[in-house]
């Protein structure tokens, strides 16, 4: 089976999964201005998913004063859509392989934008987590579709390195503008955090109809719903679970029984992955070191960042009473050294190998962390504690993500490159959905905050223990193999 994707000069080809060898590939791509093209819109989409995360992050306070909603409530802003978005990722990569990239991009785009424009205009904080929730699910579907057509567009190697930091660059950019662009909307309403997104996202919708290829739908195959839907509701078990069992209590029969029937949901997606003709995931793809390696590491890079974020964006506003414009700028520094470092990754790829800077990803965001907690005490200075955990922390994801993409995807045949793409997000997302879940149990299981007393970080330290465990995780699932590996040699 063939499918040509792009243009004339740009042409892949897809073989089937009992194919030993694969189509040889020219020795270097030719960038053509329908191939950049193609990729600005994909990194638009990407740019996007940054700005929304980092204009809510910045509005949640704002959120929380004006709808009435607690600690707890407001991290359902944020994991409602995490958790849409990392449940069905799967499916939304499965589905791009079956029924053609190019129709599922763009009809996942077209919900996003809707669902943005619902999000700005609901009054109710229900309501408002609802559609947190359709626009994480419309992103599932977008975000392994842009990694497919990525990773099926660029040859493996110098070519998709090249795209996958141009990539990156973006969703650092997005990262970054949200940061300063929420800080100003929520000065004047932090319902125009999530308006702002809608014509940004038609824009993409409309380039994205002109410029991307029609690509033919694989010519077999199926859909796994009931492993889509035991795997999303067994995930939102789990994690509504953590929230809520510090309040309830950990040995109560509601909490007991939520623990069990989540155990259950999630046993029986596995389960059903080894006996449905297609399966969400093949499992046989999770007996490849790197790329078990891969998805590990993406879990400690998103699950403790996310969470680390969202106890300081409570902080700054709540407990030291900083403007979201000002909260905004201090934690700025982390995503311009992204947006500067990721174009330089590539070439360190290309150089080092994948193993090497994913290990240098773990080792700086492990030293932010620890220093954070060595210099904060009950009050962190900026200068000397905030500013240089943002830096490290910034480090780490320049290093981090292209590389973990990269190795998550590497060596896999183009027909399952969307569900390589869609297992690595996923792996991301419902990371970090479970380490925030964990953060907002410990840090709500103490003091709470917004009661305007003193300016005392305590209450937020059994967060930042977590974070850093979780980093420190990723760090020795790293540094291991690279240590076995030197040590083979050196008996050789």
């Amino acid at each position: 089976m063939h499918m040509h994707v792009i243009s004339s000069v740009v042409t892949i080809t897809d073989t089937s999964p009992a194919s030993a060898v694969r189509t040889p590939q020219p020795a270097e791509q030719k960038w053509t201005p329908r191939l950049w093209g193609v990729l600005a819109v994909l990194c638009a989409v990407l740019f996007l998913d940054g700005l929304d995360v980092s204009m809510v992050g910045v509005a949640l306070p704002s959120i929380g004063a004006e709808l009435g909603l607690s600690t707890t409530a407001l991290q359902w802003i944020v994991n409602g859509y995490v958790l849409g978005y990392g449940g069905l990722l799967l499916l939304g990569g499965r589905t791009a392989d079956l029924l053609g990239r190019r129709r599922v991009f763009l009809t996942a785009l077209a919900v996003f934008a809707v669902a943005s424009l619902v999000g700005g205009l609901v009054d109710d904080g229900a309501l408002l987590i609802v559609t947190r929730f359709v626009k994480g699910l419309a992103a599932a579907f977008t975000a392994p579709t842009a990694m497919s057509i990525l990773t099926t567009t660029f040859h493996e190697g110098p070519a998709r390195n090249r795209a996958l930091s141009v990539f990156s660059v973006f969703g650092a950019s997005g990262y970054s503008s949200g940061l300063i662009l929420g800080g100003l909307l929520t000065s004047f309403g932090w319902r125009w955090t999530f308006l702002t997104p809608v014509p940004l996202a038609l824009l993409a919708l409309v380039a994205g109809i002109a410029l991307i290829p029609r690509d033919r739908p694989a010519a077999g195959g199926g859909h796994d719903l009931i492993g889509a839907v035991t795997l999303t509701s067994g995930m939102l078990l789990a994690v509504y679970t953590v929230v809520s069992a510090p309040e309830r209590g950990w040995l109560d029969p509601l909490t007991v029984g939520s623990i069990v029937l989540a155990v259950a949901l999630l046993a029986g997606f596995v389960i059903t992955e080894n006996r449905v003709a297609h399966p969400l995931i093949r499992l046989g793809i999770l007996r490849i070191g790197p790329i078990v390696r891969a998805n590990l590491s993406i879990v400690a890079l998103f699950g403790s960042y996310l969470s680390f974020q969202f106890m300081m964006t409570l902080y700054l506003q709540d407990v030291l009473g900083w403007s979201p414009l000002k909260m905004a700028l201090a934690l700025l520094p982390a995503g311009l050294l992204v947006a500067v470092g990721s174009p330089f990754v590539g070439r360190l790829i290309d150089r080092y190998g994948t193993p090497r800077l994913i290990l240098a990803s773990m080792t700086s965001l492990s030293l932010g962390y620890a220093w954070f907690l060595a210099t904060a005490g009950s009050t962190p200075h900026y200068a000397f504690t905030v500013l240089p955990t943002m830096l490290l922390l910034g480090g780490g994801f320049a290093f981090g993500f292209s590389s973990i993409m990269s190795q998550a995807t590497d060596g896999i045949d183009d027909s399952e490159q969307g569900l390589a793409s869609g297992l690595v997000q996923t792996s991301g997302q419902v990371g970090a959905a479970l380490v925030l879940a964990a953060v907002t149990a410990l840090v709500a299981g103490g003091s709470h905050t917004g009661t305007g007393g003193g300016t005392d970080f305590g209450q937020f330290d059994p967060g930042v223990n977590l974070v850093t465990g979780v980093a420190v995780v990723g760090l020795l699932l790293n540094v291991v193999p690279l240590l076995r590996g030197l040590r083979a040699r050196q008996i050789a």
